[in-house]
């Protein structure tokens, strides 16, 4: 008995359907994406929310260039501190007294550069010597002595913000020599031929959308060749584009202004140097195993007395850093300086990602913690907000985002 069988071909979709079901796909393949990278993208998406916000809320005053420049330039010390504490909170430790080293750092270069005349590169030296010795000093009582980190660095503040008054002896002091002034004010210069934009910010731009694609790429390629999960083609490319736009515009917005603040560049070099010793070298690996397991560590033959000293001799650099970028932004050194930096500098990193059990975050997530809360404070001033409601505000983002890192642990483990 012989059976006919007939392959019936599928029905052809309706006229208008096709592209309405590719968009629905896309969006489905973008809420996927972000669910499956929550943590990496939320606090991404919630800074372009928040910038929009703000930029309709003020009338587009918040992406004016001028509002721009001095967005970063009001903000590059608390990125800075930012980029040392998420390391250090990875590490499992906290440091409360960068806010005070950071004033003494600032009253040490005054007392050298505007009482002694000393140079002002030398100066900087001496300061950034200070700031490391501050921070090993730290270090060793942490790791070597096992005194807890909250307990050190607490006593440090205490005793860094009481020299800095010893030093100024209650008073401001400066200016302080043009040299210094444009490591917190100063503006890359005009070459080139005359045009309505700045030519080396251009440029700079340019060069970094090139470095963002390879790099995209090149880590999606090593990702594929270790047979580890990678994006969908469409969503990475997505990511690219927002990526490639959000530098495009910021390049054009400080170009058309002045052009990009020294400090940016300085800035801008800290997070690729840090990020590349998190993502890829030893060192990194070795910040992120004692902070996620410290016994299984130690067995693994980590030498994590070692790995915490220098995470706090190298917090101690940067605040030195920060400290000479305050006191050139402010021309001057102040007894109160750096009055709470030290909780701006924990709340940029839990808010960019890192966990409070430590061994959880990256250095692009701190400097997107930071520029959260550099919006916030902006744009709530452009919007006349009174400070106390500023503080209000600020509490709950830092509440939200560590209630949303608890969330994302019991998802994840359930």
């Amino acid at each position: 008995m012989s059976t006919d069988v007939t392959a019936k071909s599928p029905a052809p979709a309706p006229p208008g359907k096709s592209g309405s079901a590719a968009g629905t796909g896309l969006v489905q393949l973008v809420l996927d994406g972000l669910r499956r990278n929550m943590r990496q993208y939320g606090m991404l998406i919630a800074l372009g929310l928040i910038v929009a916000l703000f930029a309709v809320w003020t009338n587009g005053d918040l992406l004016l260039p001028r509002n721009v420049s001095n967005l970063v330039l009001q903000n590059s010390y608390i990125l800075i501190l930012a980029i040392g504490m998420m390391m250090v909170i990875i590490a499992g430790h906290i440091d409360l007294s960068v806010g005070s080293l950071t004033a003494f750092v600032g009253a040490f270069a005054a007392v050298l550069t505007v009482n002694h005349g000393v140079a002002w590169p030398v100066a900087m030296i001496l300061c950034l010597l200070m700031g490391a010795v501050a921070g090993s000093l730290q270090g060793v009582l942490i790791a070597y002595l096992g005194i807890p980190s909250f307990i050190v660095t607490l006593a440090g503040m205490l005793l860094f913000r009481g020299l800095t008054e010893i030093l100024l002896q209650g008073q401001t002091i400066g200016p302080f020599p043009n040299g210094l002034q444009k490591l917190g004010n100063g503006f890359l210069p005009e070459v080139g031929p005359h045009t309505n934009y700045h030519n080396i910010t251009l440029l700079l731009g340019i060069v970094l959308i090139a470095a963002v694609v390879w790099q995209e790429f090149r880590d999606r390629r090593r990702q594929q060749e270790f047979a580890l999960d990678v994006p969908p083609t469409r969503l990475f490319l997505l990511k690219l584009t927002a990526l490639v736009a959000a530098i495009l515009v910021l390049t054009l917005l400080l170009a058309s202004y002045k052009g990009a603040p020294i400090i940016l560049i300085v800035l801008g070099a800290l997070v690729v140097g840090y990020g590349y010793v998190m993502r890829n070298a030893v060192f990194g690996r070795h910040i992120y195993a004692i902070g996620g397991n410290l016994p299984a560590a130690k067995l693994s033959g980590v030498k994590d007395k070692k790995v915490s000293f220098y995470v706090f001799l190298n917090m101690g650099v940067l605040a030195a850093l920060a400290g000479l970028v305050v006191a050139a932004r402010l021309n001057a050194a102040s007894p109160k300086a750096g009055d709470g930096f030290e909780l701006e500098a924990i709340a940029s990193s839990f808010i960019g990602g890192a966990s409070m059990s430590g061994g959880v975050g990256t250095i692009l997530g701190a400097i997107i913690g930071g520029l959260v809360l550099g919006v916030l404070n902006n744009g709530m001033n452009l919007l006349s907000v009174g400070t106390d409601w500023q503080q209000v505000i600020k509490g709950l983002a830092l509440l939200a985002a560590v209630g949303f890192d608890v969330w994302n642990k019991r998802k994840s483990g359930s």
